[in-house]
């Protein structure tokens, strides 16, 4: 007999289900990927997968995810690396490594660098599964719905359609655009660092990009040039603050 405790708890991750629950898996082995994205889509979860590590920091700042499933040996950007650069994004999202290491200092890497779990390869897919469900009970702030509008002073940005409002008149932002103003929205009146905002919109960090970083911000200044009061500072050789009035 189920205690009352466990029926609750049964209930209350049932509910979660039924949301679709997203998954972000970064996996380079291509046959190991598709068997575990398949796994969860039988499960009724929604999954973006990412073959390398840069690609996955991309595909993270462009969606919202309940958990993080991430390959150890990942090339371009390896696990733990990905796993800081998506703490230094969100604190409390759950991370699980995959990795064909079970030296006890990689696995103390691994929760050093924000993971929750470790699961070393080969794992039977009852103990995968269930490792993902204790995550997702886990987990609190992830299943809070996504914020798809912002108030920026006087104008309104709604995420979905990347479109930012002023008065009656509205600007569609291209999708880098978008994506960086999302970044400042989400930590808006804080400092944020160059680095983070080039690995989640190019997934990479080089003077190249960090060139079309500055002239994309110069475009959002002058969107904002109605607004004396929005302010997206440079702080040199720390990063940009979007100050915003409360």
């Amino acid at each position: 007999m189920i205690s009352q405790k466990g029926s609750v708890n049964e209930l209350f991750f049932c509910t979660f289900v039924s949301m679709k629950l997203k998954i972000l898996l970064v996996e380079d082995d291509l046959n190991l990927g598709l068997v575990i994205a398949d796994h969860l889509k039988l499960q009724n979860y929604e999954v973006v997968s990412a073959e390398d590590g840069a690609e996955g920091l991309v595909k993270f700042n462009e969606g919202r995810f309940n958990l993080c499933i991430l390959d150890v040996m990942l090339p371009v950007l390896d696990g733990f690396s990905l796993a800081q650069d998506i703490r230094k994004i969100n604190a409390e999202i759950p991370i699980l490594f995959l990795t064909a290491k079970s030296m006890t200092e990689d696995k103390i890497k691994g929760f050093e660098a924000g993971g929750d779990d470790y699961l070393t390869k080969p794992f039977s897919i009852q103990e995968f599964e269930l490792r993902v469900k204790a995550l997702l009970r886990r987990s609190r702030p992830e299943f809070q719905e996504e914020v798809t509008n912002y108030s920026i002073g006087n104008y309104n940005y709604n995420i979905e359609n990347q479109i930012l409002t002023f008065n009656e008149s509205e600007k569609t932002l291209t999708k880098k655009e978008a994506q960086i103003l999302k970044i400042l929205c989400k930590h808006k009146n804080q400092v944020i660092s160059r680095e983070v905002i080039l690995k989640e919109v190019w997934g990479q960090d080089d003077y190249f990009v960090g060139r079309s970083l500055d002239v994309f911000i110069t475009k959002l200044r002058k969107y904002f040039a109605q607004d004396q009061r929005i302010v997206i500072s440079n702080l040199h050789g720390v990063g940009f603050k979007f100050e915003v009035p409360e």
